[in-house]
This record gives C-alpha cells, sequence and structure tokens, in this order.
C-alpha cells in the first residue's frame, strides 16, 4: 500500500457538481452552472504539470427528462468555455444519463435502466482509462460525495475527498478517502506534493 500512495499521479478523475461548478440538485440549464471560485486555476495547475483532469459524473437529468443528450453537451461545451476563460482545460467528460429507479414524473423510460457506468460502477473509468491509456495506480480520484470515493476504491485508484458541495456528508457509503482537502484548488496542491514525494 505504501508505494501505491507515493505513485506519481498522471491524471485527476473528477467529479462535476459541488467539484467544479457549484452544487445544484440536478442541473440541467446552461444558466445554472457558475464555477466555484479557484476551480479553473485549480484545474489550469494540473494542465501545466501535464496531469490529465477528465470529468467522471452522472447524469440522471437526462433519464428524468429535464434536457437531453444534446442539451447536457451544450452544459458540457459552456463548462468548457468558462473553464478556458481562466485557463483551463478538461481533457474528457465522461457522463451517465442512466437512472436505475422508475417512478419520476415526465422521466424517459430508455434511460431507466440498471447500468455499468452510474458511479459507484466503474464503466465511465474504465472507459477513461482505456482512451487515455491510463492505469488506475497512476490516478487519483477526486469528489465531493462517498459515492465519488467508493467509485474510486472499486476502480482501484487513491482517493480524495474535497470539501465543497456535499462534502462528503452524502452518507451513502462509509469508504474514507486517502486524503482530504478543502477545494479544488488545494487538491491540486496536494497532488503536486505528492508527485513531488513530499506528502
Amino acid at each position: 500500500m505504501h508505494s501505491r500512495k507515493h505513485k506519481k499521479i498522471h491524471a485527476v478523475l473528477l467529479d462535476r457538481d459541488g467539484v467544479i461548478n457549484e452544487e445544484v440538485n440536478l442541473l440541467h440549464k446552461k444558466s445554472q452552472l457558475k464555477l466555484l471560485k479557484n476551480a479553473g486555476k485549480a484545474i489550469s495547475i494540473l494542465n501545466q504539470h501535464k496531469i490529465k483532469a477528465i470529468i467522471i459524473t452522472n447524469q440522471p437529468v437526462v433519464a428524468r427528462n429535464l434536457c437531453t443528450e444534446e442539451e447536457l453537451k451544450d452544459i458540457h461545451n459552456h463548462l468548457n468555455k468558462l473553464l478556458q476563460e481562466e485557463g483551463a482545460k478538461i481533457d474528457g467528460i465522461y457522463y451517465c444519463p442512466h437512472h436505475p429507479d422508475k417512478g419520476f414524473e415526465g422521466e424517459n423510460p430508455l434511460y431507466k435502466k440498471k447500468c455499468e457506468c452510474r458511479k459507484p460502477n466503474t464503466g465511465m473509468v474504465k472507459k477513461a482509462l482505456n482512451d487515455f491509456s491510463l492505469l488506475p495506480e497512476e490516478c487519483v480520484f477526486i469528489g465531493d460525495s462517498t459515492v465519488d470515493i467508493e467509485t474510486g476504491r472499486r476502480a482501484g485508484m487513491r482517493t480524495m475527498l474535497i470539501r465543497t458541495g456535499y462534502a462528503g456528508k452524502d452518507g451513502k457509503y462509509s469508504t474514507k478517502a486517502d486524503w482530504e482537502a478543502a477545494n479544488l484548488l488545494k487538491a491540486a496542491q496536494m497532488i503536486l506534493s505528492i508527485n513531488e514525494g513530499k506528502l
């Protein structure tokens, strides 16, 4: 375990809501998207150090028919634009549009299913690792919920909980993160320290 914890980090896999942008329950419009303070700066630090920044996000808003996949792509284009304005770049965005539970008014039945991609399942993570030729031990999963930490754990990654958004208080899993940080900027700084062998 000790050597794994000190292995160099080549990529961070990030949750989106409550980590990069403000937590809005079921965000489904571009106008609801507001970057968290210093999130752009955090991602630009990762960019400068050649550490990939990849978003892994559950987006049940599609299954609930609050927006289409096309509209979700527009939201992600808008997110990329806001980050670019802060000198930051996301390397990839993976989202799960599904929701396992039926019974929401106006839901889209095509997306109502148990899937391998919805966190804490690791379908999106495996696809990202494959697309970017990464090993789990070279990555850290960063999120604001125990679902994110459980996802990272199941994927064989180190994990970092940040105290924005849900701040780990969602109470779904008892998984403990390897590290905790106040926000994404502090998390990025910690990652540099880990890579320099200081943590």
